[in-house]
């Protein structure tokens, strides 16, 4: 996926959202282990990678979501980590959109020149149920980020974060069902719940996908199909705009760039019922999908 960079790839299972990860998931089913730590060799530098007409492959005011079969603050990437910063920090003209379990560990693996945070960093810690909402949420409140945000997945149980949406450090909350094999329950009345609270705060809230069990009135429904799920969500018209994300970006030269010149995303018919479109970097055109293409 073109909004996707993985400079290092393989877990540590270290909560409950953990218990059934994808990432262990697909690997078992590609042979390998998820296990198994490493830097990733052609995609380490993919921020930096650019077409033959010597433009970045990533345009600016693209959103790129970091380490997604891994965790960037993991303990065995520390030894990569400061390279990461440095091909961040070069393209201040990209959202780099960070999810980490561990943000105990994020305050001494801060660049040192970090001050305040850098204005294209979207950091974001999971808070699967109350239990770790409780441990990461206040955590979140202190770190040095100028973009803060939430993602709930897997939703495994209720959260209430009242207290932390309205300081207005969080700008975004994300939640959606777990999938793959052993996926617990969904239950539509927490997702409920979470919208209102960030309604109340004016916090974009987007819920992504049901999971593959999903709670309904009462009623369990199996949805195997992560299209199916994505769309469920979509109708169920519970996503919440909220306060507009923005973010400074700037140029080589530091200077700022007018939003004229920044990445417009642009989808095909088949997004328009996604759950994940308000989060979505938009389509990669890949060749893969025959459907036309919608400016949004």
């Amino acid at each position: 996926m073109h909004d996707i960079w993985n400079p290092w790839h393989g877990c540590r299972k270290i909560s409950e959202g953990c218990d059934n990860c994808y990432m262990y998931f697909l690997d078992r089913q590609r042979g390998g282990n998820g296990g198994f730590i490493y830097k990733t060799k052609n995609g380490f530098d993919y921020p930096l990678k650019k077409e033959r007409n010597g433009k970045y492959k990533i345009k600016s005011g693209e959103i790129i979501r970091v380490c997604m079969t891994s965790d960037f603050f993991i303990e065995e990437a520390d030894e990569w980590r400061k390279e990461a910063w440095n091909i961040i920090k070069a393209r201040s003209d990209v959202i780099f959109y960070l999810l980490t379990k561990r943000p105990h560990r994020v305050e001494k693996q801060l660049p040192p020149d970090w001050g305040e945070g850098w204005e294209n960093v979207f950091f974001n810690v999971t808070c699967e149920n109350q239990k770790r909402a409780d441990e990461r949420l206040p955590i979140l409140m202190e770190l040095p980020f100028k973009h803060k945000g939430v993602m709930c997945a897997p939703f495994i149980g209720e959260v209430h974060m009242e207290k932390y949406l309205e300081t207005g450090k969080i700008e975004q909350v994300v939640c959606g069902g777990e999938n793959y094999n052993g996926a617990r329950p969904c239950n539509y009345d927490w997702v409920k719940s979470l919208r209102y609270q960030c309604e109340r705060e004016n916090v974009k809230f987007c819920f992504i996908e049901t999971g593959t069990v999903f709670i309904k009135d009462g009623k369990t429904y199996h949805i195997p199909k992560k299209t199916v799920q994505s769309e469920m969500a979509y109708k169920s018209r519970i996503s919440y705009d909220g306060k507009p994300l923005k973010f400074v970006l700037r140029d080589r030269f530091g200077r700022e760039i007018d939003e004229e010149f920044l990445y417009k995303p642009h989808y095909r018919e088949n997004c328009l019922k996604c759950g994940s479109r308000p989060i979505c970097n938009g389509c990669g055109d890949c060749g893969k999908c025959s459907e036309g293409i919608i400016e949004i």
